[in-house]
């Protein structure tokens, strides 16, 4: 790693314990590290309250684990947990603790904010006046359980601090830490400061943001944040006609950067409030130029407002979409027809759950049976069952995501479900939606507009 390292992490040494005989520090020294980040009381309350010892004994311990660690050649980083919350009960007990820790040789005093519950302009005075009074390094480490993190950090550094502590994606305890996919497109773009290196290098880095952000919600098995600011998928979409309009005709009218310096991209959003110009750059993006179209145009725009009113959302199901333009354009949008399918479920001593469906290719009919976990599954097993005889590639298609939503809960068990299907196929993905009183209606309908997109749109191109 480059611009990288990898440190220690651990707490002074306990009570009335010598720094060599102190566990957590001898195995702080045996992860050989060049840096170790120790951690240590700055309030009053946890030193009285939690750790139960003087005042002074704190001091002694921030300073003692830190000198100790400096003699063994390690460079230390010492977060004053809580210092925020110390200033304001005794700030002169809180600045003791970083005289400590500076006087022992800490190469950075971190200012943590570990309740999170400091307010922005709070942070930038009492870091203001810790700056004047501290010759080290200073930096600062926030939680977010006010939803302050990012805002405090970045007014830490309007205050002085020039270290600066934080998650990808804001991960951390509780409500999380100041996520650095905001703190550094900020400082960049914002504040004028250089991150991430100098010219072409930093740009360059700066673009593997929205990459690094998602790479690490997949090796953590979160889902994404949509609207997560800067790198998330919603972060540069617009859906309201009159933004689109703008957006085509100046990028800067509801976008504060370019989404390509940090690796992200525009979208252009389907649903009731689209214009004319969002159908047309949409559908575009998709693949159709209906620009000189206005009819279709028309008639596009008037179907999407027709489904957005019975519940349907547009916004990311491009399969349903595409179908929809693809009828106003008068094409067949029909390889396959489904003239009859059942569903039937038994339980006596085990849940059998069977399915039939008859489909007609091209004036021929093909019946099928599917037996499965449930009656979508089972319907699925049909269904392919029955192309594949005749689309043999089908086979390779996938599917990877499967929600049902109620659209208006006031029928109950009755109410009308919206049903959300992805699909991939080598590195193709698309989705279709749709919405029914009977989920099971409406998950058909959903795996017949996925089924069919694929044989219109992306077998052909094979």
């Amino acid at each position: 790693m480059v611009n990288s390292k990898i440190v220690s992490f651990g707490s002074t040494r306990r009570k009335e314990v010598i720094p060599k005989e102190d566990v957590s520090l001898l195995q702080l020294l045996d992860t050989k590290t060049e840096t170790v980040v120790l951690f240590g009381k700055s309030w009053d309350l946890h030193v009285k309250d939690v750790l139960n010892t003087t005042l002074e004994e704190n001091l002694n311990m921030i300073f003692d684990s830190i000198k100790y660690l400096r003699e063994q050649g390690r460079e230390v980083i010492f977060d004053a947990e809580h210092y925020f919350d110390g200033f304001k009960s005794d700030p002169d007990y809180s600045l003791g603790t970083l005289k400590s820790a500076e006087r022992a040789g800490a190469y950075a005093i971190v200012l943590c904010d570990t309740n999170g519950g400091t307010l922005t302009h709070e942070v930038e005075l009492i870091t203001k006046k810790t700056v004047a009074k501290i010759d080290s390094k200073v930096g600062v480490h926030c939680h977010n359980d006010t939803g302050l993190a990012v805002a405090n950090t970045l007014a830490a550094v309007k205050a002085g601090v020039t270290h600066i502590q934080g998650t990808v994606n804001g991960f951390g305890e509780r409500c999380g830490n100041a996520d650095l996919c905001q703190v550094i497109p900020s400082l960049k773009f914002k504040m004028g400061l250089e991150v991430l290196g100098t010219g072409k290098t930093a740009e360059e880095n700066l673009k593997e943001l929205t990459s690094l952000s998602r790479y690490v919600y997949e090796l953590t098995n979160i889902p994404t944040k949509a609207h997560q600011p800067y790198v998330g998928s919603g972060a540069f979409s617009h859906k309201a006609g009159m933004h689109v309009n703008a957006i085509l005709k100046h990028s800067g009218a509801y976008e504060h950067i370019d989404p390509e310096v940090v690796g992200n991209k525009r979208n252009f959003l389907i649903s009731e409030l689209a214009g004319k110009s969002g159908i047309v750059r949409v559908a575009s993006d998709l693949g159709f130029d209906i620009a000189e179209r206005s009819d279709v145009v028309e008639k596009v725009l008037e179907q999407v407002k027709k489904l957005e009113s019975e519940g349907y959302h547009l916004e990311n199901a491009d399969a349903t979409l595409s179908l929809i333009i693809l009828k106003e354009l008068g094409q067949n949008i029909e390889p396959f027809k489904i003239r009859r399918w059942k569903v039937s479920i038994i339980k006596e001593k085990t849940l059998k759950v069977n399915a039939e469906v008859t489909v007609e290719v091209n004036g021929k009919d093909y019946r099928e049976f599917g037996v499965g976990i449930g009656p979508v599954h089972s319907l699925d097993i049909a269904i392919r069952k029955a192309l594949i005889r005749r689309f043999s590639d089908l086979d390779k298609v996938r599917l990877v995501n499967y929600k049902v939503t109620v659209v208006d809960s006031i029928g109950g068990t009755a109410s009308p479900v919206r049903v959300f299907i992805e699909f991939r196929e080598d590195c193709h993905k698309w989705a279709t939606t749709s919405v029914s009183g009977n989920i099971t209606e409406a998950s058909k309908r959903a795996l017949v507009e996925g089924y069919t997109y694929w044989l219109l749109l992306l077998s052909s191109h094979k």
